[in-house]
């Protein structure tokens, strides 16, 4: 039993990709493990059989663990912290958190409340994220990082701030803005902390290597920088220039690229130093990336390198430039966002049911001798398949599936005869791609040909609302099961969601070697059977779209005691009808109204009863209340 479990978990690369917080255990059922202890282990099938069957909540639910966001957090920092005392490094560390990556409250004061001790900030991009963060209890020596393009209302509230007591450091993206900031400090009689962005040479790897480098979308050019210092100095505010700021992209995939860019972006720092600017900060951004097929290579779903590796390169690069140009080491604040927030959120979903496909087709009525002899030459095919042959069956069954659908454009044979050599047709497929697996033959056509075989499960969520990003940029997410996995998956498919969208499928899965066409899950007999998406905690929820008008699914916030139990914190309800309704701006009473007028026309046509029509009325208005997802 236990080798099967293994088998099945090497079949979904939970222990390459999970980072620790996921496992299968003994009833072959996914386990949580938020603090990496393994007695603080909890079953997830137990979890989404309590709130589905006792809590009456319904698929899909988002699964939220808290305590993974102060587990990571913690792992950031003593990661730093660790390479400062292996290398002689003065300086402190400030991580902040970027509120563009995940902004639910929940998620931002938990990391507050873990950060304590570590004086994590907060990290503004916009006018509501910076309204949000003024409202929130920080360490006191924590910093309130606003970046972003800005206008004056952005760097008045930004001032308000600064006035409340908080460590505000408005980061300048481009030179209008320092302008403006000097403008609205001297009139509200207020001095920020103030930082420049620099817009360096070296660039990221992966899908955002584009946002780095000398065509980044912001950051001050090396001239722009020095007019900046000139700038404050003139208007006798040098002295507010206490942090410099870098980016050279998100999910950086080559450790390579950090080192050419923290050379790079310490070099500017020490300049800076030595104008006798005393630039206090260097904040190097986000670009810690998260191993999301769990291969750890330069692919674009994957990382090369540990959070350890990360922070030992930073940390060194930085200290050996600052050593040689005779400067003090800089405190370093972290942007990392993604790595902080992608593994504390599960989606749970169901598969509802199998698309038909070709492959699923019935047989016809039996082959008789009035059918043409293209019928023939197939069921010759299917019926003569061997191990030997395999390979040159199929290629002769493509080339009379072509003269079966010529014939039947040319008029030449029935609708029902197209049906018949079709069914054989797909027979032969099942039995060509059957052998060749057992073979062990990796071919292009034969994985294509898997591929086209596989089942289409629907199942019961939104990709563009729950994980955007698979959609929009091919971004691979684990998929897997939540239980069964004492059994080794015998179906191969891709799944379809609720969308009315073509683009609403998942066709691609991780894999250490190369991402999969198909996933391997266990044949689908109308049982609950539930798969859950994972490492969705980072920019899923924020980017998710209502496409359809699906709305945000049902949530549990989840933690587990020492003993392994888990407590249900919070239930926050998903999204009903109304929600969505009101969202896409209709007036539900209104709504209400107009379909009353039409069962009332329908009455005074004799075409309805009145009784009837007070009963469809009913109906209408209560199932506004019910989920945008099916029940």
């Amino acid at each position: 039993m236990r080798n099967e479990i293994e088998e099945v978990g090497q079949t979904y690369g939970i222990e390459n990709w999970s980072a620790g917080y996921f496992a299968i255990n003994r009833k072959g059922n996914l386990t949580v493990q938020p603090t990496k202890v393994s007695t603080v282990s909890a079953d997830v099938y137990d979890l989404v059989q309590e709130l589905v069957e006792k809590r009456k909540l319904s698929i899909p639910i988002l699964l939220r663990f808290p305590q993974i966001l102060g587990t990571q957090l913690n792992r950031l920092c003593l990661a730093y912290e660790a390479a400062a005392k292996e290398s002689g490094y003065t300086a402190g560390h400030y991580p902040v958190f970027p509120m563009k990556v995940n902004p639910r409250r929940e998620v931002v004061e938990e990391f507050l409340r873990e950060g304590i001790k570590q004086s994590v900030g907060i990290e503004a991009g916009s006018k509501p994220e910076l309204y949000a963060a003024l409202s929130l209890e920080q360490p006191a020596d924590s910093l309130l990082i606003c970046n972003g393009f800005k206008d004056e209302a952005f760097v008045n509230l930004a001032l308000l701030g600064v006035q409340a007591g908080k460590r505000v450091v408005l980061v300048v993206e481009k030179l209008n803005e320092l302008k403006m900031i000097v403008r609205c400090a001297k009139q509200a009689g207020v001095t920020p902390w103030i930082g420049l962005r620099a817009k360096l040479y070296s660039k990221g790897s992966g899908k955002w290597a584009s946002s780095g480098g000398e065509s980044a979308k912001f950051g001050l050019t090396t001239s722009e920088i020095l007019e900046c210092v000139r700038v404050l100095r003139e208007e006798g505010l040098i002295d507010a220039l206490k942090l410099m700021h870098f980016h050279i992209g998100s999910q950086i995939t080559d450790i390579k690229r950090v080192k050419n860019a923290m050379k790079e972006s310490a070099r500017v720092y020490a300049k800076i130093r030595q104008m006798k600017v005393n630039v206090e900060y260097l904040d190097i951004g986000g670009g810690l990336g998260v191993d999301y097929d769990g291969s750890k290579t330069t692919f674009e779903g994957s990382i090369n390198y540990s959070v350890e590796e990360f922070a030992n390169n930073v940390v060194y690069m930085i200290k050996t430039v600052c050593d040689d140009e005779h400067v003090p080491h800089p405190h370093l604040v972290t942007e990392s966002g993604r790595v902080m927030t992608a593994y504390h959120t599960v989606l749970v979903t169901s598969v509802r049911d199998e698309i038909e496909t070709f492959a699923d087709d019935i047989p016809t009525a039996a082959i008789d001798d009035d059918d043409a002899q293209v019928i023939f030459e197939l069921k010759s095919l299917r019926d003569g398949i061997t191990s030997k042959n395999y390979r040159e069956a199929y290629h002769d069954a493509l080339d009379e599936k072509d003269e079966l659908h010529t014939q039947f454009n040319l008029g030449l044979i029935s609708l029902e005869d197209r049906a018949k050599g079709e069914v054989l047709f797909w027979d032969i497929c099942k039995k060509v791609s059957e052998l060749a697996q057992r073979a062990g033959v990796d071919e292009l056509e034969f994985d294509e040909l898997k591929r086209i075989l596989a089942s289409k499960y629907l199942c019961n969520f939104s990709l563009f609302r729950s994980a955007p990003d698979s959609w929009a940029i091919n971004q691979l997410f684990p998929i897997m099961p939540i239980h069964k996995l004492h059994e080794a998956p015998t179906d191969y498919a891709t799944l379809v969601d609720l969308t009315c969208d073509s683009d609403g499928i998942v066709d691609h899965f991780v894999d250490q070697k190369e991402d999969k066409q198909v996933l391997e899950l266990h044949n689908f007999e109308d049982q609950p059977y539930y798969l859950a998406i994972f490492l969705t905690g980072a920019y899923q929820e924020v980017m998710g779209s209502f496409h359809n008008l699906f709305g945000i699914p049902n949530e549990a916030q989840v933690v587990v005691d020492p003993e392994g139990r888990f407590h249900v914190k919070k239930i926050v309800p998903g999204s009903r009808i109304a929600d969505m309704l009101s969202f896409a701006r209709y007036d539900a009473p209104q709504a209400w109204e107009s379909f009353r007028r039409m069962l009332a026309a329908q009455v005074a046509a004799g075409l309805l009863d009145a009784n009837r029509a007070d009963q469809l009325s009913k109906q209408y208005e209560a199932d506004i209340s019910r989920s945008t997802y099916l029940e």
